[in-house]
């Protein structure tokens, strides 16, 4: 006999026909993408499981590391979301979800640190509250797909400090929502805002993320960036990274977030008019880094 809303096992469970069993009782999934999910999910995770045949000991010490990943997520860190991108998942999932047309802007992962909202800040504000790291100004422009300017548009940036650490991990060392900040682009959908170089630094590997990264011979590094959301009305929001040319690590990014088109110089600018304009001492540096946005029709 069986109960309601469940499907008989023709024979009992056995390993030759084990995800087919399985894909039975969710036969009556209601949602057609939650039965699309969970079929590939059951098939894919059986086909593993005969691949590898894992010992019980094994399958333990894989349910231990999940669970062990689970309790390091808190408010401000998210070991899934690191497992997700050591394991370019993330990288994937951002490629398959953002095939903007050639012209716009590449966008990559988001990363674990975006944890709290940035605060609204007027353009050329310093958001380096410690001023940890050497100091620059970063710019650029948001455009649309046809290089129209968009007035208004919205950039948020957050980035570690010279010695590599975001103010997340080091509450009582950082200012609050230190190197963070949401600023709107002018008239002319140029931004700017005073920062500091930011410096390469290993993801957290304190947890089982960085045990699984060390048992496989695999460093934790990322090379240096800054994290940039951008969005505009009638535009596709963009998440991306400006990586520091030159940085390590630029060709073996822990979580396989570089794309070539995202790199950019920091350069030594002499003009006296320029640094008065970013309110900066003359000479200074510069990271200079332009934004399209593919309008929502023109998104492939």
């Amino acid at each position: 006999m069986t109960t309601a809303g469940s499907a008989p096992r023709r024979g009992g469970f056995s390993e030759d026909g084990s995800a087919e069993i399985v894909l039975e009782s969710f036969a009556h999934t209601p949602d057609p993408r939650l039965k699309r999910l969970m079929t590939s999910f059951v098939e894919h995770l059986h086909a593993f499981v005969k691949d590898v045949e894992p010992t019980e000991e094994e399958w333990e010490q894989a349910i231990g590391f999940l669970t062990e990943v689970g309790h390091m997520c808190d408010a401000t860190r998210q070991e899934f979301v690191l497992l997700s991108d050591v394991l370019g998942v993330s990288a994937l999932v951002d490629a398959i979800n953002h095939r903007n047309p050639a012209a716009a802007t590449d966008s990559t992962v988001l990363g674990p640190f975006h944890m709290v909202e940035s605060p609204r800040r007027e353009l050329g504000s310093d958001i380096s509250l410690d001023h940890n790291g050497e100091p620059c100004v970063f710019a650029g422009q948001v455009r649309s797909f046809d290089g129209t300017p968009l007035p208004g548009a919205r950039v948020d940036v957050w980035q570690a400090n010279g010695a590599g650490f975001y103010d997340v991990q080091q509450p009582d060392v950082q200012p609050e929502r230190n190197l963070r900040g949401l600023f709107a682009a002018d008239d002319h959908g140029r931004f700017w805002l005073r920062t500091v170089v930011p410096r390469h630094y290993p993801i957290p590997d304190d947890g089982p993320v960085g045990r699984l990264l060390d048992a496989t011979g695999r460093h934790p590094n990322r090379p240096a960036h800054i994290h940039v959301i951008a969005e505009a009305d009638g535009h596709t929001p963009l998440t991306t990274h400006v990586f520091v040319e030159g940085s390590p690590y630029l060709d073996s990014d822990a979580v396989f977030g570089v794309k070539r088109s995202l790199i950019r110089p920091v350069t030594v600018i002499d003009d006296p008019l320029r640094a008065d304009h970013y309110d900066v001492s003359n000479p200074f540096k510069l990271i200079e880094f332009d934004i399209v946005l593919a309008p929502v029709t023109e998104r492939a």
